[in-house]
């Protein structure tokens, strides 16, 4: 039998339903052997659930990805939550000097599942750093709305006109494919839709909106069941069709963490599956 590797260079979500353990059980429950280089810690204020990240330190970072890649290999890599421009700049030196083809960039600018329109970035040079270092060499980039108005100089994207304007513009970043996700968030659809650009062609991909509040982690979710595809051989359009597929199936059945969020559920797609 043969075993895929996936990294995940990202946060730990203390909560458990996003960052690197929603990373984790989406490997898991795709088939795939995961791997972890952390970059922080985020925890929540529990009366508030306003988040807190503590950097770790970064020679720590330097010796988890020598671990992983110089010590054992991967067939596809994702980030997460970098955090600082160093954190991307030695993400990138670790993708260029491996190799690494199968490279999945969510890039991370607000914690999730707070509403991004209001939130600051977590520090603004990440967005230069993301543009200029990391997304020359990923394959796909995974962008939400904020995330892709962010990375492609544009105001407030809200329509699929604009999802695809600016996928166009990142793609001229250097990324191979750009995903802009709409999701439940795109407004005045009947379907939680995203835009998959390869610099020629623009495909839609849908699924059902499901209405929930309970979508912590759906974005990592997402971008980590890509990179499980990724790893497993399939093409970029393979991957996000099965990824979309995953993620919804988590979101339609969610559930209520505490009065704050709740997160997917990361085992729901493989009982569909089962099921029919």
């Amino acid at each position: 039998m043969e075993h895929f590797k996936a990294l995940t260079i990202a946060g730990s979500d203390t909560s458990g339903g996003a960052g690197m353990q929603a990373d984790l059980k989406t490997f898991q429950e795709l088939g795939v052997y995961g791997m972890t280089a952390l970059t922080c810690v985020v925890t929540m204020e529990p009366s508030r659930w306003s988040h807190s990240i503590t950097m770790l330190d970064t020679d720590l970072l330097r010796k988890q990805l020598a671990t992983i890649l110089d010590g054992i290999g991967v067939d596809a890599l994702k980030t997460g939550m970098l955090g600082s421009p160093e954190v991307i700049e030695i993400a990138a030196d670790a993708i260029k000097k491996h190799h690494l083809e199968n490279v999945v960039i969510d890039p991370v600018m607000v914690c999730k599942g707070a509403e991004e329109e209001l939130q600051p970035e977590l520090q603004p040079e990440n967005t230069a750093a993301y543009r200029r270092l990391l997304l020359p060499q990923a394959l796909i980039t995974t962008p939400n709305l904020y995330e892709a108005a962010k990375l492609a100089g544009t105001g407030w994207i809200s329509t699929v006109d604009e999802m695809k304007e600016a996928a166009a513009r990142i793609v001229d970043l250097g990324v191979t494919y750009a995903l802009v996700k709409g999701g439940s968030r795109l407004k005045n659809t009947e379907r939680a839709i995203d835009i998959l650009y390869d610099g020629t062609t623009f495909e839609e991909i849908s699924e059902e909106k499901v209405d929930t509040p309970n979508i912590h982690g759906a974005g990592c979710t997402y971008a980590a069941a890509i990179t499980a595809g990724l790893a497993k051989g399939l093409s970029v359009s393979e991957a996000v069709h099965t990824a979309k597929s995953f993620v919804t199936a988590g979101i339609r059945e969610s559930f209520g963490l505490n009065a704050f969020t709740g997160p997917t559920d990361h085992t729901a797609y493989k009982r569909q599956l089962t099921a029919k």
